[in-house]
């Protein structure tokens, strides 16, 4: 199985909805993930992911599946480090969770690392764990001490419309890369596609593989901007 993460477009947030660029971007992302052949898709019950899916469903015949828990982290990943004031632990620079030894910090114990130890993220990581492996499940792999059983083997593309601290929170579960080393290290841009594979092995096992990482060729087929969170040209 190929499961693929699809972050949404760029959006307006006090409105839950995309911009005119975004919507661009959601139309490009779409002809990406039909041409993939993708079988089904999911969605966040969030507005500027629904929007998002909504070119490819279009492009498919397919009808998103929406699923609840994977809607964005909010105030789990507020943290009052290091000033006192209450900010999303994605805008602390992100040598705060390189330095001082953080950088060492072994997955079980990620959320000793400064910032995250004065937020929530310990709540809604363990809650994307264990729904995103009861997601799993459903497609066919029960995970079993840090591998997944095969329980159907599943030759399926599916795609997942969501968003970027959600998909971080997860892929850390999956990869087992510390959550902190996630935050400092990887970033995904609007409207990027991760892709994250599943192989049937012959032993009835497997683990997830990431082939690719906000992935934006979509956008150069397009000839749309390729301006990283609105911060940086790529």
């Amino acid at each position: 199985m190929l499961l693929y993460i699809v972050r949404h477009g760029e959006p307006d947030y006090t409105t839950d909805t995309l911009t005119t660029r975004g919507r661009k971007q959601a139309e490009a992302v779409g002809k990406r993930i039909a041409a993939a052949g993708i079988d089904c898709i999911y969605s966040s019950p969030m507005g500027r992911a629904r929007e998002t899916a909504a070119p490819a469903c279009r492009l498919l015949g397919l009808s998103p599946i929406i699923e609840e828990w994977t809607h964005e982290i909010e105030d789990e990943r507020l943290t009052p480090f290091p000033d006192g004031k209450l900010k999303s632990i994605t805008n602390l620079p992100n040598t705060y969770f390189r330095e001082n030894g953080n950088i060492a910090l072994p997955y079980e114990r990620t959320y000793e690392c400064q910032g995250i130890n004065q937020s929530r993220m310990h709540e809604a990581a363990d809650f994307i764990r264990r729904n995103g492996d009861a997601f799993l499940e459903r497609l066919g792999y029960r995970e079993e001490n840090g591998v997944y059983r095969i329980l159907r083997a599943n030759e399926e593309k599916v795609a997942l419309f969501c968003h970027s601290a959600f998909t971080k929170a997860w892929l850390s579960h999956l990869l087992h890369v510390p959550l902190h080393i996630i935050w400092s290290s990887f970033d995904c841009t609007f409207s990027s596609v991760t892709v994250v594979e599943f192989q049937n092995f012959e032993s009835g096992f497997t683990a997830p593989r990431c082939l690719c990482f906000s992935d934006i060729s979509h956008l150069y087929a397009e000839g749309l901007d390729t301006l990283h969170n609105n911060r940086v040209s790529l």
